[in-house]
């Protein structure tokens, strides 16, 4: 957005405090009155035209900062649209029924924290949602926790590291295709990127959650045996559902532009369809719009196979275009750059500029507690001072998801902090010590940061 010319000059403090006043909209009405964010965005944006014409600039240069700010996320919201889409064949095709079915065998009598932690990385990795896995197989491995008096406070923290390691891994997430779209990077180049803190992140979590696990026998997994036989009445779990995945990895691997892979993949999943259930052309078409339903009568299971469609993705589509919309405005009234040339002066370095976005993304996080704000905002702020100091925009998108993706569980206030505590039963604060991928990430980026290893570059080949 740097490319969007500031119409005015306001003050240090000027900005300062309409940023506060933002982030205190945001704040007491994501936290205090439980609003959806799209609300205080719009209560945002005509705060800033107020603003902005008080000071005498006009509507119609108030509008294209509005236009040309949510130009930046067109191109995320294309991916959206073919992510909703190859959710549902996925479902329909029985390859995210299969994979869950897989995970779940995975689970032993010992290791329990590090077994939870697994199997909610491969059931996020297969959905691609940290809250619909916390809410299915994370309230499952709660229940079994609380029932061998094993601590609900570490379950819950390895059932948040593992659903957030899918959110930020998946090719289905949301917030991994918007972090790579809002910074102009190849879907999965980013996700390829963000292994060199991930995985050492992952590993360590694992053996971690594996040294402290107690040594007990497994007992009351009468959810697991549910959920296992839930997928298996559904019809969909045979080996061939993989194809779609398999022909996701291989386009991935030729490079392959990442509309193209999701529809070839899509298509793929649904011709896989009919080998074990025969949909006709006017249900698979809704199919793809509205969402496969599940029907099997088992409520977890319909609560986590009925997803996907296009229209599933309106919410997230919305809040993009809204918040692109009032970062468009915050850059034509000058007030994010009055802000950055305050502290630009310390992000004369790779490390410094890499630490000032990660800071800035667990800010937004803590302050307004909306993980799609910590993205877009960072990201969009951030772009022209990695450039100054040489570093690829692939460096930025990782920093944003490292410390703007994982972090939002960790605020309790935050909308995934609040959803997830009510939802297990436990709260932020609680969990928070033991959710250690969320925390390792963040501190693994900024290390890195310094360090420049995995770090690439604008003058590499």
């Amino acid at each position: 957005m740097f490319r969007i010319q500031s119409k005015i000059t306001p003050s240090f403090f000027e900005a300062l405090l309409l940023v506060g006043i933002i982030i205190a909209t945001m704040g007491i009405s994501i936290a205090k009155f439980d609003a959806v964010p799209h609300m205080p965005i719009i209560m945002s944006i005509l705060l800033l035209i107020a603003y902005g014409l008080i000071k005498k600039v006009s509507y119609k240069q108030l509008e294209e900062g509005l236009v040309e700010g949510s130009r930046a996320g067109l191109s995320a919201i294309f991916i959206f649209f073919f992510i909703g889409i190859l959710i549902s064949s996925w479902m329909m095709g029985g390859t995210i029924p299969t994979m869950i079915y897989l995970g779940f065998q995975t689970i032993t009598p010992h290791f329990f924290y590090a077994v939870v932690f697994l199997v909610t990385c491969i059931v996020g990795v297969a959905i691609g949602s940290s809250l619909t896995t916390t809410a299915t197989v994370g309230v499952a491995f709660i229940g079994m926790a609380s029932a061998m008096d094993i601590s609900l406070a570490i379950t819950a923290g390895a059932i948040v590291s593992g659903a957030f390691f899918g959110d930020k891994m998946s090719p289905l997430s949301d917030t991994t295709n918007l972090s790579s779209a809002i910074v102009g990077v190849d879907l999965f180049e980013h996700i390829k990127n963000m292994g060199w803190t991930t995985i050492p992140a992952f590993f360590i979590s694992l053996i971690v959650y594996g040294v402290i696990s107690p040594n007990k026998e497994l007992q009351h997994a009468d959810k697991i045996d549910a959920f296992q036989n839930g997928l298996l009445q559904t019809g969909m779990v045979h080996w061939y559902t993989l194809i779609p995945l398999v022909v996701l990895i291989m386009f991935t691997l030729k490079k392959t532009p990442a509309i193209l892979t999701l529809a070839v993949s899509s298509i793929s999943a649904i011709i896989v369809s009919y080998f074990h259930t025969q949909f006709g052309f006017s249900e698979v078409m809704d199919i793809l719009f509205n969402g496969f339903k599940s029907t099997t009568g088992i409520e977890d299971i319909d609560s986590l196979l009925s997803r996907g469609g296009i229209n599933s993705m309106m919410f997230t589509i919305g809040l993009v275009l809204l918040a692109l919309s009032m970062g468009g405005l915050l850059f034509t009234l000058g007030i994010v750059q009055a802000l950055l040339s305050k502290v630009e002066s310390f992000f004369k370095s790779t490390g410094s500029v890499i630490t000032g976005a990660a800071v800035t993304a667990i800010g937004i996080n803590t302050l307004i507690g909306e993980q799609y704000l910590s993205i877009l905002l960072t990201g969009e702020a951030f772009q022209a001072q990695f450039k100054k100091v040489g570093l690829k925009s692939k460096n930025l998108a990782r920093v944003m998801e490292d410390a703007g993706t994982v972090v939002n569980p960790l605020v309790p206030w935050s909308v995934c902090g609040i959803f997830i505590t009510n939802v297990l039963g436990v709260s932020t604060w609680a969990y928070l010590p033991f959710a250690f991928f969320c925390l390792l990430s963040p501190i693994l980026t900024i290390v890195f940061g310094w360090t420049g290893k995995t770090l690439s570059y604008i003058d590499e080949k």
